[in-house]
């Protein structure tokens, strides 16, 4: 989602805020803009397009002053327009915006009454029009953006600036994360500490519904009943918020190769000293006590848990409810005592799945969360916030930080199992020592790419594309799905293997092709039955399947892709693997943005 960066320096701010804004480019934007006060006038920049459209307009057009504010936009609010780009302005106000006010028809109606002109369709200009409104009726700068702020209803990340004001920022939340930077004798403002990280590693996150006044030397932080408070510092490591490609053409492409590296960290994490228990960092579940798991997430995430509700009901016993999150909470089930509500998010600031948390607070007799940034919003309104070690992840379709969700919930699963009695030291044992092997699996795996680079110059060429699976490996086949569509923009949908006959057998002809993933497993012969039936009908598929199901099931099929032979149990983590290189591989066939696809964000923070 949007991407904010404030400054009070002591260099000239624009490049800093340019750079700073590139690190904020994998959350997804359509255009930026950054403002300035210098010799106490404020002023502007913006375009539409990428990063590199304003640089090449500052260069013609620049813009001096210590103090800025940056912003990288993604259009909720009118269409990605120079006009409706941030900053915007009144006056002598200019704000950036992460968010939606969901009554601004309201206050723009009010502020036209009071004879104010409207120049954009966004909602984040009747923000700076209220500000400026506030000062004409002799507030302060500071009091016009508090006073402002308690009008506002909806979800919102600000940074306001003033004209006369260059040792001064406003800053704020509700719903949207941001986190305040020190300096030596400047301060800052960022969406996240990825865009702070080269100018500080100490940062404090703001609260829910916290408010701020900067200056260069001074923060005062206060709640939303306007009182004093103290939010705590945090030193972050420099070295996790490193973004370089790190020789790879693409973000993604270097974050699918470093899978083994970091599935083998978040095992390390989780396992005792001796390697034959699962321990859980921070806290404990007494998995005894827990008569039902409500697992709910976003996109990708919610995949994670539609496969590990599979683990956890067959290995652990255990029954499990799933939800999308942002139908979850409109939907209001009732949590029944014993309930642990467990929430996956790879940002930990996805709206819906925090929304849907805060419903769970005062009903679930447990709330946990898996989550990739342990500062966040969501882990830190858990109970027991579980990282899932994946480090930074760039790529707006989730590679990495996807299999390492499905690590830590299948690790969870075992643990549950075995405290459940379900389970015995010697199966947990076998289970884990599959699970640490597994890192070299994958390594290995990664030999694979050339072959599904081949295959998939011929899927760039479809219009449309099926995904199969059975068992744990429909989760994956929606998956592999949503990563084709994702990157490639090629519409592909997928079915549990069983579901054919009841539709979508009808789309089968010669030039769909169909991807169906099936390891030589239980449920085997029953999906290549259903393989078998789009093969009648003329249908391309392609099999996704181990050399003992490629000696089995291959004849006939237009392509074969041979993954190693794993524990059943890890299967759904490894046939990520060529679901995340199909998708890759087409993508650059077609042409397509991998790391920033069109329309998405990385991290959505408004519903």
């Amino acid at each position: 989602m949007c991407g904010i960066i404030g400054v009070l320096g002591t260099h000239e701010v624009a490049p800093i805020l340019v750079e700073a804004l590139k690190r904020l480019e994998y959350r997804g934007y359509d255009s930026a803009g950054i403002a300035t006060v210098n010799k106490g006038r404020l002023d502007r920049r913006r375009a539409v397009g990428k990063l590199v459209n304003l640089s090449d307009l500052l260069v013609h057009e620049p813009l001096a002053g210590t103090s800025g504010i940056g912003h990288t936009r993604w259009a909720t609010h009118g269409a990605p327009t120079v006009t409706n780009a941030h900053p915007h302005t009144s006056g002598p106000v200019a704000v950036v915006h992460n968010g939606i006010i969901e009554n601004f028809r309201a206050l723009r109606e009010e502020l036209t009454a009071k004879g104010h002109h409207f120049v954009t369709q966004t909602d984040t200009e009747t923000i700076a029009l209220l500000a400026h409104q506030f000062m004409i009726e002799g507030a302060t700068a500071i009091d016009a953006a508090r006073l402002t702020i308690g009008r506002l209803h909806g979800a919102f990340a600000l940074a306001f600036l003033f004209d006369g004001e260059q040792d001064l920022m406003i800053a704020a939340r509700k719903g949207s994360p941001l986190a305040i930077g020190y300096g030596d004798g400047e301060m800052y403002v960022g969406s996240d500490a990825i865009a702070l990280a080269p100018m500080t590693d100490r940062i404090t996150y703001l609260e829910e519904g916290d408010w701020a006044v900067l200056t260069r030397h001074s923060v005062e932080i206060r709640d939303s009943e306007n009182r004093l408070v103290n939010r705590e510092t945090r030193k972050i490591r420099v070295d996790s918020t490193r973004i370089d490609k790190g020789g790879h053409k693409h973000f993604m492409a270097k974050e699918i190769a470093e899978q083994p590296r970091v599935i083998g960290e978040a095992v390390r994490n989780y396992l005792d000293v001796d390697g034959e228990r699962v321990t859980l960092p921070g806290g404990a579940i007494d998995w005894t006590r827990v008569d039902r798991l409500t697992l709910v997430a976003c996109g990708t995430a919610y995949y994670a848990c539609y496969t590990a509700k599979y683990w956890f009901e067959q290995i652990a016993r255990l029954p499990v409810d799933i939800d999308v999150a942002s139908e979850f909470r409109y939907r209001e089930p009732p949590i029944a005592k014993g309930t642990v509500a467990l929430f996956v998010s790879q940002s930990g600031e996805t709206a819906d799945t925090l929304a849907a948390l805060r419903y769970c607070r005062d009903k679930a007799d447990r709330i946990v969360s898996v989550v990739n940034v342990p500062e966040s919003s969501i882990a830190r309104e858990s109970d027991l916030a579980l990282p899932i070690h994946a480090g930074v992840e760039i790529g707006v379709a989730s590679t990495k930080a996807f299999t390492c969700q499905l690590t830590v919930l299948l690790m969870l699963a075992l643990q549950a199992a075995q405290a459940r009695g379900v389970i015995d030291a010697d199966t947990l044992s076998q289970n884990l020592s599959s699970l640490r092997g597994l890192p070299a699996v994958l390594n290995t795996a990664l030999d694979i790419s050339p072959e599904v680079e081949r295959i998939s110059r011929k899927l760039a060429e479809a219009r449309d594309i099926l995904f199969l699976g059975r068992g744990a490996m429909y989760p994956l086949a929606l998956e592999g799905a949503l990563k084709l569509k994702e990157i490639s923009y090629i519409h592909a949908e997928a079915y549990a293997s069983g579901e054919l006959k009841h539709g979508p057998i009808a789309l089968i002809d010669t030039k769909v092709p169909v991807i169906v993933m099936a390891p030589r497993d239980s449920l085997f012969d029953k999906t290549v039955s259903n393989m078998q039936e789009v093969m009648a009908r003329g249908g391309k598929v392609v099999l996704i399947t181990d050399a003992a199901g490629r000696a089995e099931a291959s004849q006939g099929v237009w392509e074969v892709i041979e993954m190693p032979t794993v524990d059943p149990i890890l299967t759904p983590i490894l046939y990520a693997l060529p679901a995340q290189l199909l998708a890759y591989h087409t993508a650059i066939a077609k042409g397509t943005d991998v790391d920033q696809p069109r329309n998405l964000a990385k991290s959505v923070t408004v519903e």
